[in-house]
């Protein structure tokens, strides 16, 4: 279908965010201002105590001055006053629409979901506008381009999610690799799961104890110091092609965050949001939920990635 959409980006505020976390029986008794700093890690003591100064805390519905100790089962409530949200592409491409689906191609830069900082700078915000029944069935990195799935109906939406990480629906990526690849296929079993990050507490990496993840990665083509490789995935974990190619030795060229055994690089290492990278989910092959027709998606290469190549 091809046809563009796009949305004029503003420097409004947005209208801000209450964030709602219960507290749970391992954090009981905890100092509330210590627990704040450790479940937001992104603002320091003196930060929280402001924010609670300011009122924006408040626990089981009271508001809060920091000093309490917390209760298992109480609601805590973090209400964000409005900011100025970073700018991102405010565009995306429709590749298929019809009564039950939705399917677009994501710019590199506009994350899929409210999360990070962003709230109304999202591809969700942005289809929504437009098709409020619309829900993304996965979602994508935000430096991450191509196709993502919208379901529009409950039916769809059931039936998609059942089957996404299932041989039903075949997801296939173009990754940008460092070094030269000694093979022209790697079947890619890594473990992925959750490991400790200096600056967010923890980050999803290439874990032995963590869960059974399966990818295969076919080499395009080499130049003197990098692989382009064909990757289709048999199971869905956060940002797994990134941390799969860079365990056997090919972290995608222009990764902040992964380095060659699929861990977080030890200095400075970068937040799973940070882009650079390239990676572009480019065939989405399926078949429809309600129609049961067969369903070929592609999204064309973005001429950044090919002009890496």
């Amino acid at each position: 279908m091809g046809k563009g959409r796009s949305l004029d980006s503003s420097q409004m505020l947005n209208r801000g965010y209450a964030y709602t976390a219960i507290i749970s029986s391992k954090h009981h008794g905890q100092n509330l201002l210590s627990h704040l700093a450790r479940l937001y890690p992104h603002s320091s003591l003196q930060v929280w105590q402001q924010k609670l100064n300011n009122g924006e805390v408040t626990v089981n519905g009271v508001t809060a001055g920091g000093s309490e100790s917390v209760s298992s089962g109480q609601t805590l409530v973090w209400d964000r006053p409005p900011w100025i949200e970073p700018d991102s592409p405010q565009h995306f491409e429709v590749l298929f629409d019809d009564a039950h689906l939705l399917a677009v191609n994501k710019p590199c830069g506009l994350p899929t979901l409210p999360g990070g900082g962003f709230m109304e700078n999202t591809l969700l915000r942005l289809v929504q506008k437009q098709t409020p029944e619309a829900n993304p069935v996965h979602r994508l990195g935000r430096a991450t381009t191509g196709i993502v799935l919208f379901a529009k109906t409950p039916q769809a939406a059931s039936k998609l999610s059942a089957n996404w990480n299932t041989p039903r629906i075949q997801k296939t990526y173009r990754a940008l690799a460092q070094n030269i690849a000694q093979h022209d296929v790697y079947e890619i079993l890594t473990p992925i799961g959750l490991v400790p990050h200096p600056r967010i507490g923890s980050v999803w990496a290439a874990n032995p104890s963590g869960k059974p993840s399966k990818s295969l990665a076919t080499v395009i083509s080499r130049t003197t110091s990098t692989t382009t490789f064909e990757v289709s995935l048999s199971s869905g974990r956060p940002h797994q092609i990134r941390i799969h190619l860079a365990s056997i030795g090919h972290p995608l060229v222009g990764d902040p965050l992964y380095g060659l055994t699929g861990q977080p690089l030890e200095n400075l290492p970068g937040l799973p949001g940070d882009g650079g990278y390239f990676l572009h989910a480019r065939f989405l092959k399926f078949h429809h939920p309600v129609t049961e027709e067969q369903i070929n998606l592609e999204a064309a290469l973005p001429s950044e990635f090919s002009s890496h190549q």
